[in-house]
């Protein structure tokens, strides 16, 4: 069946419109699920690779008989969420996409190509790099007179929240270019808001990482702002002044 007009749908079809994708992203999710539950404890090691890296003979543990379960639930459903993230990435653009010019829908395959590489990349910038550091910091505080006994749950959450962030954080240089390739930003504008750009990036960082500590705060805050500028690069490279058309007809836009 062929999808309404945007510019004749309703408030209500939009709503219904924006329930289809949600579907179809939580399905794929499920498939995501599926498809890695087999390869659990694969999953379990290299998730706690950044952990043992500071301390090799760590031992994780759980409360409860079901903890066990529910971790293995938790880490197959986050790499999962990096599994659907193509598909993600193109029921967030199919959505959007009615409310672009025709010439501007063609960069539907860099947005997702793009948008999955630098979701990849952030995860990895993460788990091989930031981690690491993070971790050998934090757990070195504790001296020679404590020891660090990770409970699976409490690793879990800090480490999936700071790297989800960081794969939302990397996608800045791709919604840069596809608002430069449209027009709506430009490099003099961009350039304009680097002083805000640094204080939200610390704002950000600051709701992101579970752990109050500047160090962390600032080893996020340090590549926002680097990607920002990367964003700056890619609408100088890229970005053209929208060409607004005296008129439009519907035809053109469905």
């Amino acid at each position: 069946m062929a999808r309404p007009n945007p510019d004749k749908m309703s408030f209500l079809e939009h709503l219904d419109e924006l329930r289809s994708r949600l579907v179809h992203g939580v399905a794929a999710l499920a498939v995501g699920f599926a498809a890695c539950w087999g390869f659990r404890e694969p999953i379990f090691h290299f998730l706690t690779g950044p952990m043992r890296q500071v301390a090799p003979d760590i031992k994780f543990y759980f409360m409860g008989p079901s903890g066990g379960l529910l971790i293995y639930m938790k880490m197959v459903f986050f790499v999962g969420i990096f599994v659907a993230a193509p598909y993600i990435l193109y029921q967030v653009w199919a959505f959007i996409s009615p409310g672009l010019y025709p010439n501007e829908r063609m960069w539907a395959i860099p947005f997702i190509v793009f948008g999955t590489l630098f979701f990849l990349g952030g995860a990895a910038f993460g788990h091989f790099f930031l981690f690491p550091i993070t971790f050998r910091f934090l757990v070195g505080f504790g001296g020679t007179d404590m020891q660090y006994l990770p409970r699976t749950e409490d690793y879990f959450t800090f480490y999936s929240w700071f790297l989800l962030g960081l794969g939302a954080v990397f996608q800045v240089p791709v919604i840069t270019f596809v608002l430069a390739r449209i027009g709506l930003v430009t490099p003099a504008f961009l350039i304009r808001q680097w002083k805000w750009v640094v204080l939200l990036s610390f704002v950000i960082s600051a709701v992101i990482t579970p752990t109050p500590d500047v160090v962390t705060q600032t080893l996020l805050a340090v590549p926002m702002v680097g990607l920002y500028l990367l964003g700056v690069s890619v609408a100088w490279l890229f970005g053209r002044a929208r060409r607004k058309p005296a008129s439009v007809s519907v035809e053109a836009r469905s």
